[in-house]
């Protein structure tokens, strides 16, 4: 089962949209809550007056127990402050001990809470409350009355239903809803449009790959790519550049493999054919057939060396290998052939030698060069192998005392099949032992050389050496 990505459109879309949806719905409330409280603090004027008016037909008479309040309102005076009967008024007059003075008698109990500072010129408190089971807006007013049988403080409240409000708020959430409605339609069509066209690049670049022949591995066009697509449109190129390389490099592989084993097996079927014929001698017949498998076989394994070489130069990391053993242990690998040419060999190798390689690296190189020395090194010649370092490097350095090589011979001799007749034509090689050297060594970050060796003005040798990235032990 797999799961479906989101596309980059969708993701820059949800990116955008979904943070600016949860500020306009955030912005709404916070407005609509600021709406509500401009609007009872307009209504709570009309409270406010209402009390007053109540207040000024307030009058102080003599009682049995000292001055009373009356008042002589009826309710029809308070139909002038009624809106649009849409809601309805209810007042309490209470007198200065609290008494019932006149207006309805269940209203709730007024509140002693009145704020210290308001902002209306007068001691007054606006709250919601409960009447009748339903909501109301309460105002509470202390207003002093005084009169010539003496003075005292009123209590006054005015409690007013919320169908005018909740009509003002309603109407106040819908404006409030539709304009953020508008707004985030805007900008989500604007964000559509941006992201469309911002993604148009991909789009093309994709079409582009997509009608692309199988074997087109050309870089991409990037000069009129947006900025950030650079990077991705650059790696891409690398990509395909190194599949490109390997792809000639298989092709190539294929071609050279197929026209270097074409020549030992005609020359095995000859030589089959002769015997059957009688041409030759059995014990003759089988030398000449088992030298020529010998040399298909070393074709053969220098052709798949070749080929890993190339399989090497896509590997970043490669571990740490002590180049001393791997050349100590091709010396022991080739000991035979020294003792068969009776030749006069010095090895001198440090205990650890770290660098960064395969070990079946650093032995290839090692026997490939060493197998030439011993070829080019006449019987009872001297052959020299060290190796040690100089500054950051390490150098392997191979010795023999051969014919040395002309300056034409040396540009060759690391193309692959441009084989060294210096020992005779029965001693050349395949061509590759050089090619897969120089390999080897490049892709390790190295370098390696030919000079002859002159003393007195005559070649006495030559000289094979060996340079790699000499690295700390960890």
């Amino acid at each position: 089962m797999t799961t479906r990505t989101l596309s980059l459109r969708r993701t820059l879309l949800l990116g955008i949209l979904v943070p600016v949806f949860a500020y306009v719905v955030f912005n709404t409330t916070i407005l609509y809550r600021q709406a509500l409280v401009a609007a009872d603090t307009a209504y709570d004027r009309t409270l406010l007056a209402t009390a007053k008016s109540l207040g000024e037909q307030l009058q102080v008479s003599d009682g049995p127990g000292g001055p009373q309040l009356q008042s002589t309102l009826i309710y029809s005076a308070l139909e002038a402050f009624e809106a649009d009967n849409r809601s309805r008024l209810f007042y309490r007059v209470l007198g200065f001990d609290g008494e019932m003075v006149s207006g309805f008698p269940d209203l709730p109990s007024p509140r002693r809470d009145v704020p210290v500072k308001g902002i209306y010129a007068a001691l007054v408190n606006f709250y919601d409350d409960q009447y009748r089971n339903q909501p109301v807006r309460m105002a509470v007013l202390l207003q002093p009355v005084a009169g010539v049988r003496g003075q005292g403080m009123a209590t006054i409240q005015v409690a007013e239903t919320l169908e005018l409000r909740q009509t003002l708020a309603r109407q106040i959430l819908t404006d409030t809803l539709w304009r953020q409605a508008a707004m985030l339609s805007v900008i989500a069509f604007v964000v559509i449009v941006v992201v469309q066209w911002a993604t148009r690049p991909v789009r093309q670049i994709s079409r582009d790959i997509t009608a692309r022949r199988e074997d087109d591995l050309s870089p991409l066009p990037t000069s009129d790519a947006p900025r950030e697509l650079l990077p991705l449109l650059d790696a891409t190129n690398q990509h395909m550049q190194r599949l490109s390389q390997l792809l000639d490099h298989q092709k190539r592989f294929v071609r050279d493999t197929s026209h270097q084993l074409r020549t030992p097996l005609a020359v095995l079927k000859t030589q089959l054919q002769s015997a059957r014929r009688g041409d030759v001698e059995p014990r003759q017949a089988l030398d000449e057939i088992a030298h020529t498998v010998d040399r298909a076989t070393e074709l053969a394994n220098q052709m798949l060396a070749l080929a890993k070489v190339e399989q090497m130069r896509q590997e970043r990391d490669a571990p740490l290998s002590n180049w001393s053993d791997a050349v100590r242990t091709v010396a022991l690998d080739l000991a035979p052939l020294v003792a068969e040419r009776n030749l006069d060999f010095s090895l001198a190798l440090p205990e650890s030698t770290p660098v960064r390689a395969h070990e079946w690296a650093l032995r290839e190189v090692a026997r490939n060069l060493l197998h030439n020395a011993i070829k080019h090194t006449p019987a009872g010649g001297a052959l020299q192998v060290q190796l040690g370092h100089m500054g950051h490097e390490a150098v392997l350095q191979i010795s023999d005392s051969g014919p040395g090589i002309s300056d034409g011979l040396r540009e060759r001799l690391f193309q692959p099949f441009a084989t060294d007749h210096r020992a005779g034509p029965s001693q050349s090689g395949s061509g590759l032992g050089l090619a897969i050297c120089q390999g080897i060594v490049q892709s390790l970050g190295g370098h390696i050389t030919l000079h002859n060796r002159i003393l007195a003005g005559e070649v006495r040798g030559l000289d094979a050496r060996v340079h790699l990235p000499m690295q700390r032990n960890e």
